[in-house]
């Protein structure tokens, strides 16, 4: 295993290539249980007609957990949109295609979405009151079953020479209704400050998926008091992400 060729890196992991494998190594004090479980997750999406690397090994090396991957060569989405910034809104529209193509999918041993975004309110650290009225609004919204990808951003995608995308980083994907998946994006646009972006993303979806915009934004107090969880450290992201999930409507 060679771990000298680092392709990115994140705060409590790296992922490194090494000929046609791609390594992801968490840190020593990642939760086995967390790595183990985004093996599983992609190994069933695998097996539901997605591109998506496939999983190779779960190991471990130095004394940390590693998940192995085919390596799939090629430029994510955002590369494609930083080398070409007056493109943006045509990859933005790929975006929309790819995710909508996600939601098609059904896989039944997938994590219920809505059992997902219950524990995380309870685990916040909103008061009683808010969490109550946030799991009764989660618990009022429609039930679907689709694969709902749970992080999907232009650089989870990668374009391969040939013009195929794959989507990589299933570890937080669910099964359940595709516009909290939306709410989700969306909300990764307008954290990153990305608004125009964010709002032409949203338009896009709602206009080929046939979905109102206000449905997609019931959904937006429940993804960010999720979101909440990991902006503790932040203090922007927190007043913004508590503005949000105390909006009574939208």
């Amino acid at each position: 295993m060679n771990l000298e060729n680092i392709i990115a890196k994140r705060p409590n992991k790296t992922v490194f290539r090494d000929g046609d494998k791609c390594i992801k190594m968490f840190n020593k004090n990642y939760s086995k249980a967390d790595v183990l479980n985004e093996a599983l997750n992609q190994a069933r999406v695998e097996e539901i007609g997605l591109n998506v690397p496939k999983v190779l090994e779960v190991t471990m090396a130095d004394g940390c957990w590693v998940i192995i991957f085919e390596f799939i060569e090629g430029k994510t989405l955002s590369k494609f949109i930083e080398e070409n910034p007056s493109d943006e809104k045509k990859y933005i529209e790929q975006l929309v295609d790819i995710q909508m193509e996600i939601h098609k999918k059904r896989c039944p041993l997938l994590t219920n979405h809505r059992d997902k975004m219950f524990n995380k309110i309870t685990d916040s650290d909103f008061d009683p009151m808010t969490k109550f009225e946030l799991q009764t609004h989660l618990n009022g919204m429609p039930r679907h079953n689709k694969v709902c990808h749970g992080d999907l951003r232009p650089s989870n995608v990668i374009i391969t020479p040939d013009g195929r995308h794959f989507v990589i980083d299933w570890a937080h994907v669910t099964k359940g209704n595709a516009s909290a998946d939306v709410a989700r994006t969306y909300l990764v646009y307008l954290i990153s400050g990305r608004k125009e972006q964010g709002e032409h993303y949203l338009k896009s979806f709602c206009e080929k998926a046939g979905t109102p915009r206000s449905y997609v934004e019931r959904w937006l107090r429940i993804v960010a008091a999720s979101q909440s969880l990991k902006a503790k450290d932040n203090k922007d992201e927190m007043e913004f992400l508590s503005k949000m999930v105390h909006v009574v409507s939208i």
